[in-house]
Parts: structure tokens; C-alpha cells; sequence
């Protein structure tokens, strides 16, 4: 009895043994252990450039349709720099974005970062982009305004040292929380650290301190001073670091990337464009307060234009999404209903006069005459083209370009691919190519040919902005 009882402690032992030499074997495997091998000739070979960043009012967001921030501006240039496209990811929560590029799904974390030691096990940082300190956000009293400053600052926290049992929320995975842990070693006594739920991020604390829902947060000085632009009823005059590098970050084995965007950055903080940009997002407050109360700031409204009700309602007879129709009224006018353009277009949907009078508007400066005349237009085109191209995602792509430039010169470049072995019902590498070699004499007097010379760049370009904006607002907006 006693040798089966060891037999079987034995043999417990051994499968205990395996199993955990399993659990070790898959966890150095895993590729949250070691970031992937992916550097900029991989890069290269796919043709973009992944990024990750965040959605907010100063990093990118979309404004009265445009896509905009600082990443996003800063990247476009990147793109032109590498010869690369730029595609954008967004995550809200930061242990994910690095999660996210170790992982491969993402090449550069171009956000708001803050260099330290912690972040520097997990990633490999940029040169700075510029340097900030962190510091407390606090409520004024409620009647402040009728206050003396002396006053005021007699009602707040003005030493680190008063932080002793206060409550402070902070983003999740955020630098703050670290700061925070020394700074209550270093004045000696515990401050109530609080997490935040990861779906907050800074902006979302700031306000809730400044409608009462929190009383403390913690906050880069750059961010936060933007923020007090729109809620002057906080305070953001304490610090509670030394200065810090803010910067972008890329795997630890992107080597190549890394010195390449480095070069790139001190190229561009030679330039005057690199510091206009950095102040049209961070130093010019009242544009941001401007954009934060607007109707159109999608981050917080969900909306475009004044006209989505109106757009909604054609795309759905239509049978497209309207974010796609609101990018090309976007391209079109911008949304401005008494644009006109150099040929005599007119109204949001630039119709010229007489084609806008063929479709029912009398007067194509309203927007509800444009809009409906620009959809008659959309729901022809798209009809003629079922008859060539079946799959409507691709159907789309000639839609947009005969809406600027006619169908005739596209069924022509349509004929030209398919005499050079290209296919006539693809529109990226394909057709778009033929489009713009009709600006040849070689190609635009091919007997094939029936509408003669065009110089198509402004079309091709037009399709891929069209397009391009339109993943933003799919991405973005719901």
C-alpha cells in the first residue's frame, strides 16, 4: 500500500513538474514577452506606416469635418519624410498602445509620452518633442471671480506637501500614478492615489474636476493649461515634477525606424513649421476653446456639418454610408454653401448652374436644393456604373471620379487599361493610372480614346482624399 500511495505522490510530482515547465515554456513564447521583429524595410515593403495614438482635442480629432491635431499633422509629415502612407489607429487606454506595438499592430506610438525609466524596459523613445512638468488640477472656489487672487490662492493647495490624505484620480497607466507614489515617499505621508476607469482619459478627469465630480487630477502642464482655456475654474499653477521629456515611441529592435524618425525630428525642429504647429495645438488657448464649445467638434458632439440630418437621409436611399458622402461634400466645399470654384461650380456639392438646374435646383446656394440635386447626380452615376463594375466597393471608387471629371474620360482610361493588360475594373494601380497618362499624346490620341486630352491628378487625388477622410470619419464618428 505504502509504495502505491508513493508511486502515485511520484507520478503527482512529475505531472506538477511538466505542467509548470509548460506554463514556462508558452509564457517565454509569448509575444507580450518580446516585441515582434518589424523594422523600417518591413515597413517599406507593406507601404505604410502604422500609428497609434489618441483621441483627443489636441492630439487628433475631427473639426467642421477636417481631420486635425497635433499627431495627425505631424504624421502627414512623417508620411512625406519616410514616402510612406500613415494609417492611424486609435486606442484610449495607454497599456494597450504598448501592448498594441509590441505586439506588431502598430509601428510608433505617436502620442503625448512621458519619458521614464518604467516605459523605457517596455519601449525604445524618440528624441523629445518638447519638455513639460506635471501639475495638480484643483477647483477654485465657487464665487472666484468675485475673489482678490490672494484670495484665491489662500483657497487652493499650493505645497506638494498639502497633498497628504487627498484623493487624487488619475489616468490609468499614466505616468501621474508614479509621479504620485514618490511624491508621497518624498513628503512622507500617503496620498490617496485612485486609478481612474481606463475608458477616462485626461481631458474626461480635467473636466470632472471642473464640474465637481472629482476634487484632484493630475495632468501635463501643456495639456492642462489648454484645458483651464475652457474651464476657467481651475487651477493648474502647481508642480508636482521636475521637467520631463514628452515624446514618441517605437519597439526596442526597430532600430532602423528609430534613427530614421530621430533624423527626421531634428530636421524638423530646424523648421518654423514644426513650431507652428506645436502652438496652433498647445499654445493658441482660445482656438481650442472655440473648438471644444463648437457644435462640430465630433470628438464630443458626434457631428460633421450642420447638413447630416439632410446627408443621412439621401446615403440611405442612396445605399452608402453618409460619412462617405459627407467626405466628398467635405472635398467639395467644405461645407460652405455659397462656394464657388475657378470653373463656375457652385452650392455644397458644387454643381455647375446649369446641370444643378437639370437636376431641380433653381438655386443651388440652398443647401436642401444642393444636397438633393448632388444625390440625383450620385444615384445616375452610380447606376451607370452597375453595369460595368458589380462590386460596389470598387463601384464607389468610380463614382467619386466621374462626379469630378465625367464619365467619358474614365470609360477611356477604362479602354486604355484593358488594351495594356491592366484591369479595367479596378480603379487604385489601375484605371487611375490610364487616367492620368491621358495627359500623354501617346495615350490620349489612341483610337480607342473618345474624349480626348485630360490631365487627370486632380481626380486621382481627389478619389484618395475623398477616401482617405472618409476612414477617419468611419473610425471616429459613429
Amino acid at each position: 500500500m505504502f509504495l502505491k500511495h508513493l508511486k502515485l505522490f511520484l507520478i503527482f510530482l512529475l505531472l506538477t513538474a511538466a505542467f509548470i515547465g509548460c506554463s514556462k515554456k508558452s509564457k517565454k513564447v509569448s509575444r507580450g514577452d518580446k516585441p515582434v521583429n518589424i523594422d523600417l524595410a518591413q515597413i517599406k515593403k507593406r507601404g505604410k506606416l502604422i500609428a497609434i495614438t489618441g483621441y483627443n482635442a489636441y492630439s487628433y480629432f475631427i473639426y467642421k469635418g477636417q481631420p486635425m491635431g497635433y499627431e495627425y499633422e505631424l504624421l502627414q509629415r512623417l508620411g512625406k519624410y519616410l514616402n510612406l502612407k500613415i494609417e492611424i489607429k486609435v486606442e484610449s487606454k495607454i497599456d494597450k498602445m504598448f501592448k498594441m506595438l509590441n505586439d506588431g499592430e502598430g509601428d510608433l506610438i505617436a502620442f503625448n509620452l512621458t519619458v521614464n525609466k518604467e516605459r523605457l524596459k517596455k519601449v525604445a523613445f524618440t528624441h523629445y518633442h518638447n519638455i513639460t512638468t506635471q501639475v495638480l488640477v484643483q477647483r477654485k472656489p465657487p464665487n472666484w471671480q468675485r475673489m482678490r487672487l490672494d484670495e484665491i490662492r489662500d483657497s487652493l493647495i499650493t505645497s506638494p506637501l498639502d497633498l497628504v490624505g487627498k484623493t487624487i484620480y488619475v489616468r490609468a497607466s499614466s505616468s501621474y500614478f508614479t509621479r504620485l507614489q514618490h511624491l508621497s515617499d518624498e513628503i512622507g505621508g500617503d496620498i490617496n492615489i485612485i486609478q481612474a476607469d481606463s475608458s477616462l482619459n485626461t481631458e474626461d478627469l480635467i473636466r470632472m474636476v471642473a464640474k465637481g465630480e472629482i476634487d484632484y487630477t493630475v495632468a501635463d502642464r501643456n495639456v492642462a493649461e489648454l484645458n483651464q482655456a475652457y474651464y476657467p475654474n481651475i487651477d493648474v499653477s502647481l508642480e508636482i515634477s521636475l521637467p520631463q521629456k514628452i515624446a514618441w515611441a517605437v519597439r526596442k529592435n526597430a532600430k532602423h525606424l528609430l534613427d530614421t524618425i530621430n533624423v527626421w525630428i531634428d530636421i524638423m525642429r530646424k523648421k518654423t513649421d514644426y513650431y507652428v504647429i506645436y502652438n496652433k495645438y498647445f499654445k493658441d488657448r482660445i482656438a481650442y476653446a472655440r473648438r471644444r464649445r463648437s457644435e462640430y467638434f465630433a470628438l464630443s458632439t458626434g457631428r460633421i456639418s450642420k447638413y447630416d440630418d439632410l446627408i443621412k437621409k439621401y446615403s440611405e436611399k442612396l445605399g452608402w454610408d453618409w460619412r462617405l458622402v459627407a467626405s466628398l461634400i467635405y472635398q467639395e466645399s467644405q461645407f460652405n454653401p455659397d462656394a464657388k470654384s475657378w470653373a463656375g461650380a457652385v452650392g455644397l456639392m458644387q454643381l455647375m448652374p446649369q446641370t444643378a438646374e437639370q437636376l431641380g435646383a433653381q438655386n443651388p446656394h440652398d443647401p436642401i436644393q444642393s444636397i438633393k440635386a448632388g444625390f440625383k447626380y450620385l444615384t445616375w452615376l452610380n447606376d451607370f456604373w452597375k453595369g460595368y463594375i458589380i462590386d460596389k466597393n470598387e463601384r464607389i471608387k468610380f463614382v467619386l471620379a466621374s462626379y469630378n471629371i465625367g464619365y467619358g474620360h474614365i470609360l477611356d482610361a477604362m479602354r486604355l487599361a484593358q488594351k495594356y493588360n491592366a484591369n479595367p475594373k479596378v480603379w487604385f494601380g489601375n484605371v487611375e493610372k490610364f487616367l492620368l497618362l491621358k495627359s500623354k499624346q501617346k495615350y490620349y490620341t489612341d483610337p480607342i480614346v473618345r474624349n480626348g486630352y485630360c490631365d487627370g491628378k486632380e481626380t486621382v487625388k481627389y478619389v484618395r482624399e475623398i477616401l482617405q477622410r472618409y476612414e477617419y470619419y468611419r473610425k471616429l464618428i459613429c
